[in-house]
């Protein structure tokens, strides 16, 4: 186990809990050394005498505070704790408030609270009232020489402090860009939303911390084995200088952009979003052609012109060699149609007049 940071004891009435704090949490990213390009020996830092120019060991450093430009006050940690024995020893509950009220941009750094001799019942006691009243504690504690505000929350059987920011560190927004959602260019159609909620809906799961991991420094560890065994560990690669930046545009489809999103995510929200009725009709398809039943059956065209009643006694009369032809005759261009129709009446003219003789 880590070795504490700070002891001391969380104070709220007359409830005093004796508490050590340890880290909560340990920085994980790739560790790289400063080498000199010329014969990559690693390069050092010496803490040394402006005075002087010599170095200095840990052993003579002091802490001091400059009140005048060159003229300091040597402060020692002793100094430092008697300056305020209570702020330094004791994490002090000022209020108790629901944790949604605390914006997570507040929250800066975590620490576990162990509880410390004789401290395990109060312990518990803090911690099972926090869990049944929902709330967190807000509280002053001082670690190394800075006063921060902290939250005090429960996680599972822990007791766990969180450093807060102050307003005053949190910056404005003033001067950013935030598109204002009244704006035109940020209107945003029911359509585009409701597929926005589908999608978020279709990638939601349960909360799976195990499941993340730190895929870029996995890959520069990667390239490193590979360098290697390659034998290039004093190889520098330098950019490709025909290598250009993609292109990109400001425009946006965020439809399709949608649309492509739910095809790779597929989840059951797509699939209740595609039978809504809200959804635009499909796109018409071009109409099949009919069979031969299916064309009795076909309500007249509103307007009849003199073209297509020849057209519509040809077909009537050609009927049964229609009907033993493939379907791929059925689209005949409508040139070929009125030629058909003209010679058909000129051929069915003779025998009307024997029939009527």
């Amino acid at each position: 186990m880590a070795r504490s940071l700070w002891k001391g004891a969380i104070s709220f009435g007359l409830v005093h809990i004796p508490v050590e704090m340890y880290p909560a949490v340990g920085s994980k990213s790739l560790d790289l050394s400063m080498l000199d390009r010329r014969d990559f020996a690693p390069i050092g830092f010496k803490r040394y005498n402006k005075e002087t120019g010599k170095e200095v060991s840990w052993d003579d450093i002091v802490k001091g505070y400059e009140y005048e430009s060159g003229e300091y006050v040597v402060l020692s940690d002793e100094d430092l704790r008697r300056a305020n024995p209570e702020a330094t020893q004791t994490i002090d509950i000022l209020a108790f408030v629901d944790a949604e009220d605390v914006p997570l941009l507040y929250y800066d750094h975590p620490y576990y609270l162990a509880p410390g001799k004789g401290g395990d019942k109060v312990y518990a006691l803090l911690r099972e009232t926090l869990k049944e009243v929902g709330k967190i504690g807000i509280a002053n504690v001082v670690i190394r020489v800075k006063q921060h505000l902290a939250a005090l929350v429960c996680i599972g059987d822990t007791i766990v402090l969180n450093t807060l920011r102050y307003p005053d560190e949190i910056r404005d927004t003033d001067d950013l860009k935030i598109p204002s959602p009244k704006a035109k260019a940020t209107v945003i159609s029911a359509k585009e939303l409701k597929m926005a909620m589908a999608l978020v809906e279709g990638m939601s799961e349960d909360w799976k911390p195990n499941q993340y991991h730190d895929t870029y420094r996995e890959d520069v560890l990667a390239l490193v084995k590979k360098k290697i065994k390659a034998k290039q560990t004093k190889t520098i690669t330098m950019p490709d200088p025909d290598e250009k930046p993609a292109k990109t545009t400001n425009v946006i489809d965020l439809v399709s952009l949608l649309q492509a999103s739910l095809g790779k995510k597929p989840g059951k929200a797509a699939a209740r979003d595609d039978d809504d009725d809200d959804e635009p009709p499909p796109p018409k398809r071009a109409r099949k052609p009919l069979d031969d039943d299916d064309e009795d059956d076909a309500p007249p065209p509103r307007r009849k012109t003199a073209a297509s009643s020849r057209e519509h006694v040809a077909a009537s009369a050609d009927k049964p060699k229609r009907a033993a032809a493939k379907p791929a005759a059925k689209k005949a261009a409508p040139a070929k149609k009125a030629v058909a129709a003209k010679k058909t009446s000129t051929a069915a003219a003779p025998a009307r007049r024997r029939k009527a003789a």
